[in-house]
């Protein structure tokens, strides 16, 4: 049993360290301000219809 999880450790180590194409530091920066600007559209957009429903509802159920 030892010897598959030290077998397994190892064939992890090897595929990350010497398998794995890691992205460079642009292509990094590039993809998390991909993210970052989809992340406040969809904020914005929630917000948006957030308010237009609370209006909604205002209106529909005055207080």
């Amino acid at each position: 049993m030892f010897e598959k999880i030290a077998n397994y450790c190892k064939v992890c180590y090897d595929e990350l360290a010497h398998k794995t194409t890691w992205p460079t530091r642009a292509e990094l920066t590039h993809t998390a301000m991909i993210v970052l600007s989809a992340s406040l559209v969809i904020a914005v957009v929630v917000f948006g219809m957030d308010s237009l429903f609370r209006w909604v509802m205002s209106m529909v159920y005055p207080a």
